[in-house]
Parts: structure tokens; C-alpha cells; sequence
């Protein structure tokens, strides 16, 4: 199978994701802007799962654009990436609601944990079919970034249960760490394609 209908799939899919998250966002009724301080904690965790998904969703892409063959093992764990991803609009809503309580903030980090986790399995898939010389394989390096992040949602899901705003600096910590310009892929592929000019050669 092409990579071309993974592609596209899990594109609809996330913006489908993405378009449950703004049709929760209700207006007041209100027209003074008072109104709209009781929906700041609403507005608050739209945003920041809005930038957990546009993460995933610009790794998703640089991580297929290095992936030549897609097996059985690929299409499901991308599934499986995408079911926790698809549970992101609820536990979103149910932390805007209840901004600070313990349960609602845990259950935010819960899928974002199992997010991570099945991100991780999808790409070891895809490096089991690249194989260990591949560019993404070369790209990855060993991947701490990648390995940290689950981790400081483990944390941030104990730690809800201390002070969720604890939890809320964790989840926060991970935006911001992924949201440092991260041109692994982009070094790999430059990598790569310098290593062929050299070996063709002069024409």
C-alpha cells in the first residue's frame, strides 16, 4: 500500500479532531466582555490541545515523508495513534469545565500519555520496515525528546492528584519542548541526499 492514503487519512482525520475541539467552544450570549472570563479556561485548554495536535501532526508528516513502504503493522498502529488522538476533544472539553480538579486534569494526561505511547509504537514499526540505516533511523538518533515526553505526562498525572497545576505546567513544558525548531529529519534527508551526489559523482 502507498504512503499517500495513510497520508491523507490521518490528515481527515486530525482536522475532523480539530473541528469537534471549535464546535465546543460556545458563544455567551452576552455582548460585554465580562462575558467571556468564565470561557477563558474553555479558550485555554482549546489552545493548548490545538498545539498538541498541530505537534503531532507536523511529526506525523516529517516521520511518513522518510517512509517508503507501508506494512499491515504501519496501518495499525497509525490507527491506534489516531483512536487516543480522537479522545483529545472530550477530555479538552472536560478540563475547561472543570479548570483545576484533580480528575478532569489527570484524565488530559492520561490520553496524552497513551497519545505519546502510541506514537512511539508507530514509529518503531515504521523503523522495523526502514530498517536500522534508514533516514528516519538516522534521523531519530536516540530520540529523547521523543522518550521524555511520556514520561512528563506520567508525572503530570500523579502530580494532578497533588496540585493540578502542577499537571498544567508539565503539559505545558511539553508544548514548549517540541515546539523548539526540531530539523532532525531535515539533516537526515540533506545528509542523504549529499551522500548520493557524492557517490554518483560528476556527470
Amino acid at each position: 500500500m502507498g504512503k499517500g492514503r495513510l497520508e491523507a487519512f490521518s490528515d481527515g482525520v486530525l482536522a475532523i479532531i480539530i473541528t469537534i475541539m471549535v464546535l465546543e467552544l460556545r458563544a455567551p450570549h452576552e455582548t460585554e466582555l465580562a462575558a467571556l472570563r468564565p470561557l477563558v479556561p474553555i479558550l485555554l485548554s482549546y489552545v493548548l490541545s490545538f498545539v498538541f495536535l498541530g505537534i503531532y501532526w507536523n511529526n506525523h508528516h516529517h516521520m511518513l515523508y522518510c517512509t517508503h513502504r507501508v506494512t499491515g503493522a504501519i496501518l495499525w498502529a497509525n490507527l491506534h495513534l489516531l483512536f487516543w488522538l480522537s479522545l483529545v476533544p472530550f477530555v479538552t472539553a472536560w478540563m475547561g469545565e472543570h479548570p483545576f480538579v484533580s480528575t478532569p486534569t489527570a484524565l488530559y494526561g492520561v490520553v496524552l500519555l497513551m497519545a505519546g505511547i502510541a506514537y512511539l509504537i508507530l514509529q518503531r514499526q515504521i523503523l522495523r520496515s526502514e530498517g536500522p540505516e534508514s533516514i528516519l533511523a538516522l534521523a531519530l538518533g536516540r530520540d529523547l525528546k521523543g522518550k521524555l515526553s511520556p514520561l512528563l505526562c506520567a508525572l503530570a498525572i500523579g502530580s494532578a492528584f497533588v496540585h493540578p497545576g502542577i499537571a498544567y505546567i508539565l503539559y505545558l513544558l511539553v508544548v514548549l519542548m517540541w515546539l523548539i525548531p526540531d530539523r532532525r529529519i531535515e539533516r537526515a534527508l540533506s545528509h542523504a541526499s549529499s551522500g548520493r551526489s557524492t557517490t554518483a559523482g560528476p556527470a
